[in-house]
């Protein structure tokens, strides 16, 4: 049958299409409901500390707390744990130089010349490292303090609040020792409750190879732990004016002045490990990349059971007897273009254990001075890492040095 004219047939199919689809109109509730659900809350304890651990600056972690009582309650129980140090806070002028370290000659001159160089930056040092003093907020950290109010509390202090800590990583805003600008002076100390070990490079300019005159080719030789670019003698000896034009000086200057600054920072570490027992590595090192000390597990717990021995009135640890080897290339190329004069490796153990070092294994393999090798020449990272390990392939130059 045809339908009516001017009318158009029934459509229960289209009718249909101005309904809700019931499982459409099912999952928009459901949105509706999970908008007052807060899904963070649903992770576990232990994934939210895995997130925070990898934060791990402690302004972060500061701000993290603000965020929720659960976040307060987290934060504390992190266990990597970075600090950055905003500023050095200096209130005192500085002093004459300290009167207990003894020496003689040559020795007592440099010593006082490193003294009184660094006196003022370890003051600094002191007040950043150490309990609170008159210029430093009584109050105790709290995570909605402002980045000024911050930068005004020792890390002992910021970090009394974090009660699982086990590694632990503290920066300088710069290093203490003031170089020239175009030298290169970088150290690495490891420390129990004394000295344990220092790696000290140092060179007097750092120089692009492509400004070497290339009418030198031995300069530009690829190997140049084993050649001395400055006459062509492999045997490393180091040349009779190293000894009269002041360089051997200017490296018992850098060698002083590195072990001052790393029994320094040391020393002043004693609060923030004693308040931390968990701690199992702990790194001080600064912005510049100057120096690096480091403590392990074994030494941590040495330095908790073996008092430390300060030297004299002055705010470091006593650095023990000393067993000093040195290494030296007037010219050493390095890889990516890099060019070192006047490259210096110093080595640096307690005199007593310089008879053990032969029975260490130090994972290294190889004959016997390969694993001394190995903790000297994995100081650094690259590119100083190479010119470490071209250096003691050189002829090595010993020495002792006494206590101070």
């Amino acid at each position: 049958m045809s339908p009516p004219s001017g009318g158009a047939a029934p459509d229960p199919a289209g009718s249909r299409s101005w309904l809700r689809d019931p499982a459409v109109e099912e999952e928009e509730e459901e949105e509706v409901a999970a908008e007052g659900i807060d899904f963070f809350d649903q992770l576990p304890d232990s994934l939210v500390l895995a997130v925070f651990n990898l934060i791990g600056d402690v302004k972060d972690l500061g701000r993290c707390c603000v965020v929720s009582r659960r976040f307060h309650d987290l934060v504390p129980l992190v266990d990597s744990v970075l600090v950055r140090v905003d500023c050095v806070i200096s209130d005192g002028p500085s002093p004459s130089s300290p009167g207990g370290d003894k020496a003689r000659g040559v020795f007592s001159h440099l010593a006082r010349v490193v003294l009184g160089g660094l006196v003022k930056p370890l003051q600094a040092l002191g007040q950043i490292l150490g309990p609170s003093s008159a210029v430093t907020s009584s109050r105790r950290y709290s995570p909605s303090s402002s980045s000024s109010e911050v930068s005004h509390h020792s890390p002992a202090e910021v970090l009394k609040n974090f009660k699982e800590i086990r590694r632990l990583r503290i920066e300088l805003p710069a290093g203490e020792l003031g170089v020239d600008d175009g030298i290169l002076l970088k150290w690495k100390a490891e420390f129990g409750s004394s000295l344990d070990s220092c790696v000290i490079l140092g060179a007097a300019s750092v120089i692009p190879s492509s400004s070497l005159s290339p009418t030198k080719p031995s300069s530009l030789d690829p190997n140049p732990s084993f050649q001395d670019a400055c006459g062509g003698d492999d045997s490393g000896v180091i040349p009779e004016s190293f000894y009269t034009n002041g360089n051997l000086k200017l490296r018992v200057f850098w060698t002083i002045s590195s072990l001052i600054a790393a029994s320094a920072r040391h020393y002043l570490l004693q609060p923030i490990i004693a308040d931390h027992e968990t701690l199992e590595s702990l790194e001080l090192t600064d912005v510049d990349g100057q120096g690096v000390l480091t403590m392990n597990h074994e030494q941590l717990q040495e330095f908790r059971v073996k008092p430390v021995s300060a030297s004299g009135s002055s705010q470091r640890t006593l650095v023990p007897a000393l067993s000093i080897r040195l290494w030296y290339a007037p010219h050493l190329e390095l890889p990516g273009g890099v060019v070192l004069k006047g490259a210096t490796l110093v080595a640096v153990r307690p005199s007593e254990e310089k008879d053990r070092d032969a029975a260490i294994v130090g994972g290294c393999g190889g004959p016997v001075g390969s694993s001394d090798r190995c903790w000297i020449s994995n100081a650094f990272e690259e590119p100083y890492r190479s010119a470490a390990r071209m250096l003691v392939k050189r002829r090595t130059y010993s020495l002792e040095m006494n206590s101070f």
